[in-house]
Order: C-alpha cells, then sequence, then structure tokens
C-alpha cells in the first residue's frame, strides 16, 4: 500500500522549499566557476556521459534531494517494481517494461510466475516471422515479396516505434539492412494521414501491422479497416490474412476481422502504452524494416574469406554480416540502463538524477516546461489526493540547431525553461567539405556546446538558466535503446516521488469516452436524421454546422428539382428514409468486380445507370461517351473536350488513352502502366490506380487531386 502522506508534508521537502531561496541569490556563471562542484556533477556509464552542471543546484541542494528521494522510499518503490508488484494500483497491473529487454536467463516475476520466457517467446516468433517475410519465403496473394510494412496504431503503439524508427534511419549499418524496404507508421484517423501512409505503395507489396491490445481502440481499427479495404479491392478479400498480421491479445477480434490468429503477436497487460517499444508493439515492425538478428555461422565463412584472400580488397566488407541484429541491440541498450538504474547510488543513478532535477525544477524552481520528451502529467496522488504542488511539465524540443530559430529565443530571454542537450560524438553520416574549418558534425555539436553556456552565464541578458547534457558516444540502436530506457526511468523517478501513478492514463480515457459520444451522434444524424441532443450549446452548433458543410463538401451535388431548391438526394433519403450513399457504399464492390472481370469502361456505364436509377441524375453524356470511345479506341480525331483536340489531350502527362502512355496516378503519383487497372475522371481528366481512388470514388465523388466533383445534372 502506498502511504497516504503527501511527499510535500515531509521534512526533506520543506527543507528544499526553505533552500529555494537561498539558490535565488546565486548565479549559474558563479556556480560555473566552481571546478569541484562541476566536476562533481559529471556521470559516466557504459559510454554515456551526464553533465548536470548548469542546474541550478549546488552540491548542498543535490543532498537534499537525496534526503528528498529517501523520505519517499525511491529505492524500495524501484524495487517492487523490478519485483512485479501491482504498483499501477488503479489498474491493478504490474509495471514490467524492464522484462521487455531481459536476457533469457533472467528471472522477473509477475504474479508469482516468471515472465521472461514469455517474453522470449514471442520475440523469437518476431524473429522466425521477420526473417520469413525478409527472406521472400512469406509471399503476397500474387506471390510477390513484401517489402513494405504500415505499422497501425496510436499513442504508445505509435510514438516509441517512430522514435526509434527515426533515429535509424539514418545510422549506416540500418541503412544497409533496410535497402529496398519501407516503414511507414499510421496513427491519426484523418483520412489525409491514409493516403499519405500509402502514397507510392502496392498493395500486393505491402504488409500492414495492426496494433492494439484489444482489438477496440477506435481510431487504430477505422484505420486498420480503411487498409483492410484497400488491400481487398485490389486483391480480393482472402488477401486479407497473407497482408495483414496483429499485435493483440485479444485473438476473437483477432480473426473475426479477417487476420489469421497465428499471425497475432502478444503483449501482456503490465506492458503500459507508453512503455511498449521494446515489446511486439515495436520490436515486429522494426524487425521487419531493420531485421531481429542474423545467422552467426557468416563469421566463420568470413574468417576463410580473410586467409584466402588479400585483406586490402576486403576491407570494404560490410560490418552487418557479423553483426547480432539491429533490434537485439537496441533491446541490450534499454537492459543496460534498466540494470543501472537499479543498482546504482542516486549519486551515480543517471535517470535518478534526471528525474530529481526535474522535481527541483517543477515543483520547487517553479518551471513548468522542460525541453525534453515526457510528462507525468498528474493533479492527484496515487491514492486520489489533489496535489498541492506542480507535478507536471510541458515538454516539447527540436532536433539540432532547429530549435535555435523557434524557441530559443524564448528559453534565453523569456520564462526559464530547463533544457535536456542531447549530442553523440560519432555522427552517422559524416561529411567533410573541403575548405570549410570543420566538418557539419562539428559545427552542430559547436551549438551543443555553446547553447548550454549561453544560457547558463548569459550576456546582454541574465542567463542564470538551467540546462544538462548528456553526450552519447554514437547513435546506434545500442545507444538509442539506452537513451530510451534513461527517459522512461526518469518519468519512473519523477512519479515515485511526486506520489502520482505514472502508468495510467485516465484523462486520456476520459476524451476517448467522450469522442465515443460524438461518433455515435454522428452516425444517428447521417443515417437516420437524427436532431443532436445531449450535448452543451456550444458542441451542439458546432456539429450542426459541420454536419451541414460536411455534406456539402463531401457530396459535391450540383443537381436540384427544377421545382425546389432541395437537393434529389435528400428528396430521395426522405421518401425511402435511406441514405442513398450508403447504398452506393454496399454496391461498390460489385462494381470493381466487374471492372477487374471485364472492360474497365464498364465502370462508367455502370455508374451512370446507377445513379440514374438511385438518383434520378446522370452524367454528363458527352463526357461518359467519350470515355467510352476512348478506351475502345473508336474515338476519331474530331472528337474533343472543352474545344481540344484528340490529338492534344493525347499529349497530356495526366491523360491515359487505352493505359499505353506515360501516365501518373495523381493520389500515389507513380506511374500507371499499360494493362495496369486505373480510372480517370470525366471532368478533370486526372488518372488514378484504381486501388488508389478505390479510396475515394464513391464516398467522396470529387478528384482529390484537383477537387472537380462529377457533374451530374436531372435527367
Amino acid at each position: 500500500m502506498a502511504s497516504s502522506t503527501l511527499i510535500c508534508d515531509t521534512e526533506p521537502w520543506k527543507d528544499l522549499k526553505n533552500h529555494v531561496q537561498e539558490i535565488k541569490k546565486t548565479h549559474l556563471r558563479d556556480l560555473m566557476s566552481d571546478t569541484d562542484r562541476c566536476q562533481s556533477m559529471m556521470v559516466e556509464f557504459d559510454g554515456i556521459l551526464l553533465d548536470y552542471s548548469r542546474q541550478n543546484a549546488t552540491l548542498k541542494t543535490m543532498d537534499k534531494l537525496y534526503q528528498l528521494a529517501e523520505a519517499a522510499q525511491l529505492n524500495n518503490k524501484i524495487n517492487r517494481m523490478y519485483n512485479g508488484e501491482k504498483i499501477n494500483s488503479t489498474e491493478n497491473r504490474s509495471v514490467l517494461h524492464v522484462a521487455l529487454r531481459a536476457p533469457r536467463d533472467a528471472a522477473i516475476n509477475s504474479d508469482g510466475k516468471n515472465v521472461v520466457p514469455e517474453v522470449w517467446k514471442v520475440l523469437d516468433k518476431i524473429k522466425e516471422f521477420s526473417e520469413t517475410i525478409r527472406s521472400g519465403s512469406w509471399v503476397g496473394a500474387t506471390g510477390k515479396v513484401l517489402k513494405d510494412v504500415v505499422a497501425v496504431g496510436i499513442g504508445g503503439s505509435f510514438l516509441g516505434p517512430l522514435f526509434v524508427h527515426t533515429a535509424l534511419q539514418t545510422d549506416l549499418e540500418a541503412i544497409e539492412c533496410a535497402r529496398g524496404r519501407q516503414l511507414r507508421f499510421l496513427a491519426n484517423v484523418d483520412p489525409i494521414d491514409v493516403a499519405k501512409s500509402i502514397t507510392g505503395l502496392n498493395p500486393e507489396t505491402t504488409l500492414v501491422v495492426v496494433v492494439s491490445k484489444t482489438f477496440t481502440t477506435a481510431e487504430t481499427m477505422l484505420n486498420a479497416r480503411t487498409l483492410r479495404e484497400w488491400i481487398s479491392t485490389a486483391l480480393g478479400p482472402s488477401a486479407v490474412a497473407k497482408h495483414m498480421v496483429a499485435v493483440s491479445t485479444n485473438l476473437t477480434l483477432v480473426e473475426k476481422f479477417g487476420i489469421d490468429p497465428n499471425n497475432a503477436f502478444a503483449f501482456w497487460d503490465w506492458v503500459g502504452g507508453r512503455y511498449s517499444v521494446c515489446s511486439a508493439v515495436g520490436v515486429l515492425p522494426l524487425s521487419l524494416q531493420y531485421g531481429f538478428s542474423v545467422v552467426e555461422k557468416y563469421g566463420n565463412f568470413l574468417l576463410f574469406l580473410f586467409t584466402c584472400y588479400h585483406f586490402q580488397l576486403l576491407r570494404s566488407v560490410p560490418e552487418f554480416i557479423v553483426r547480432h541484429g539491429i533490434i537485439l541491440k537496441f533491446l541490450k541498450g534499454a537492459w543496460s540502463i534498466d540494470q543501472h538504474f537499479i543498482s546504482a547510488p542516486y549519486e551515480k543513478n543517471i535517470p535518478v538524477l534526471l528525474g530529481l532535477l526535474s522535481i527541483w525544477n517543477v515543483s520547487f524552481l517553479g518551471h513548468p516546461a522542460r525541453v525534453s520528451m515526457e510528462s507525468n502529467g498528474k493533479g492527484v496522488s496515487i491514492d486520489g489526493v489533489p496535489l498541492p504542488f506542480e507535478a507536471g511539465e510541458i515538454d516539447f524540443g527540436e532536433p539540432g540547431t532547429n530549435g535555435q530559430h523557434s524557441f530559443y529565443q524564448l528559453i534565453h530571454q523569456g520564462r526559464v525553461i530547463p533544457c535536456d542537450f542531447i549530442g553523440v560524438v560519432k555522427s552517422q553520416q559524416p561529411v567533410y567539405l573541403k575548405g570549410e574549418v570543420v566538418s557539419n558534425h562539428d559545427e552542430l555539436m559547436s551549438n551543443f556546446f555553446a547553447q548550454p553556456d549561453a544560457l547558463a552565464v548569459g550576456k546582454t541578458f541574465s542567463g542564470n538558466r538551467p540546462s544538462l547534457s548528456l553526450l552519447l558516444p554514437s547513435l546506434n540502436a545500442y545507444n538509442i535503446g539506452q537513451l530510451l530506457a534513461i527517459y522512461e526511468h526518469r518519468i519512473a523517478v519523477e512519479g515515485f516521488i511526486w506520489g502520482i501513478n505514472s502508468f495510467d492514463q485516465w484523462g486520456v480515457e476520459l476524451g476517448k469516452s467522450l469522442a465515443t459520444q460524438v461518433r455515435k451522434q454522428l452516425h444517428a444524424s447521417r443515417m437516420k436524421r437524427e436532431p443532436i441532443e445531449g450535448f452543451n450549446f456550444s458542441t451542439t452548433t458546432l456539429l450542426t454546422r459541420y454536419l451541414e458543410e460536411n455534406t456539402k463538401l463531401n457530396r459535391a451535388v450540383d443537381a436540384t428539382d427544377d421545382n425546389s431548391n432541395i437537393p434529389l438526394v435528400n428528396l430521395y433519403q426522405e421518401k425511402f428514409k435511406v441514405d442513398p450513399w450508403v447504398l452506393l457504399e454496399t454496391i461498390r464492390e460489385f462494381m470493381v468486380d466487374l471492372v477487374v472481370c471485364g472492360h474497365p469502361s464498364a465502370l462508367w456505364l455502370i455508374f451512370k445507370g446507377m445513379t440514374r436509377d438511385i438518383f434520378g441524375l446522370k452524367l454528363k453524356q458527352s463526357n461518359i461517351d467519350l470515355d467510352y470511345r476512348l478506351y475502345n479506341n473508336t474515338a476519331s480525331s474530331t472528337d474533343g473536350i472543352s474545344g481540344l483536340s484528340l490529338e492534344k489531350i493525347r499529349g497530356f502527362p495526366w491523360f491515359d488513352c487505352q493505359r499505353n502512355l506515360a501516365a501518373i496516378c495523381a493520389v500515389c503519383l507513380d506511374g500507371v502502366h499499360k494493362g495496369e487497372r486505373s480510372r480517370n475522371f470525366s471532368i478533370c481528366k486526372h488518372v488514378f490506380h484504381a486501388r488508389c481512388i478505390d479510396l475515394w470514388l464513391v464516398r467522396r465523388l470529387t478528384c482529390p487531386t484537383c477537387r472537380s466533383p462529377f457533374k451530374m445534372e436531372p435527367v
């Protein structure tokens, strides 16, 4: 049981409060002149150097912070976490992300059971599956190798894996491992993000990884259904089992979705969403892109080569052949920090020091923000008692020198915002230009070294701005794992001392709950024409405007009844109580099948007849007939659109006459080749792959590139 006593009621907390006035009398330019102090505020572990000498703190401050950690029973809480106790009390769960990177022979228990063998069972399954995909042993529905991956998830199922992927993208070893492959992430439910995630991808060579523990997360599952439709439309419904896999524990819903349960990768309730990157959530997509590990037999083969050939000829043999695996290195780097966190004394413990300094800056010095990575963001203790002190930070940051041209003016001359500067000794891709004084990386690192001093010392402005510096030897998979674990544990330290739960997210859950209510209302208003009820005036007004304007934009129907200004679509809806656009959606698959089996022009002919029957409308006959003649190569040179001759039309790069010109898909910008299923709009003549336009055609009835609508007129 957690103590019901708030940390602010303890003597060490009160002592630190009194100490604040003493610190405010000092200035960092004076503190930085104390060599002994600065030397004592540097800590090194496993190649990482932490320098926190530019914090508004003295050695006395640090001693008082260590006493605060003792009062909060920090060591005990860390041990309870590692021992698998259910420290996430609001959800009655253990917090064991450290088990995700533990070696095979480690023992970490939850509910009296060692979970490490379960973790490695999943890791071994990921290794086998990723190697099967990467080697080409597993192919898609049409026999093509799956070289592209779209990972669908949100929150921790997206941000952590994206962070690692972004860091690895420019690592030379990782580049070699990922050659010819693409990894993309889809989190936002905005359809624009869906389009961006599949732009340039071929469903025949794409594997979709759906990440949802319960397989019920609204945003994730809608995006997953959208990509399932993209695959099914292009390759048929049976292709889903070959092109989609899941990271989930709900095998029933996985199978119902159309994914083979054998291709579902598990994780556990003791894995918090924001701490899940080392589970299948991150390891699966990252392994598909970079490889989990490599068979070590290549080492003997290399030795043979070195004895048979001149050494100079083999100097360029890539290091990746004898590596232990990109993702395995990442997990080992995280485990290195895990062991450091639980064993090192406070004064040498990098995550503990970072956490204590954050508490000092937020709760005592009153600095509400930090240029960094994460936030606890709680206003009550783990027992539900409102906190009389600030316990959360607003975190933000930028890579490299980008921040100097955005928010650095604020941190130098505006409000005080403690900063973390993270630098790397060895560049992933060094550049040396002839005649330059320093290399490009030296220029970058010059700013890394200079900015903390400028913040601390000042010149024409006050200075006295706290920061700390982390210097990594390189930015390979191992170091990335270390960095991730440092910041994970920093958050835990803050939460342990503040007495809050760093591992639940009820605020986010409330937002999801309210979004569900809105979602139901949108459906009821569109499909059943029900009035908006149960919301305040502001939300009701906004929802009403959204529904009205969205209907106009999405449907883009110009036609109106000759005797009134009411669109015929609405008249149809009033008469039959069925939304005709929903009817079109249900018929769409039938249309696509006809186009696949027959002539592509069948799409236009069917659509023309269907709109006449359903809406009492028709497409402009001149355009539809011209399309038909062009597809069948029966058009004459006198045919034209808007005064253009057929010869001029054939010269347009976006025009696809019998699919034998160099047309470019207006959605993905890839070439549309002869014989490839594609379509174009009658009005603007933009060309689209069939797989690209399926997501837009019936729902939008507008060109996604130029927004030209299908022009309709009364019969």
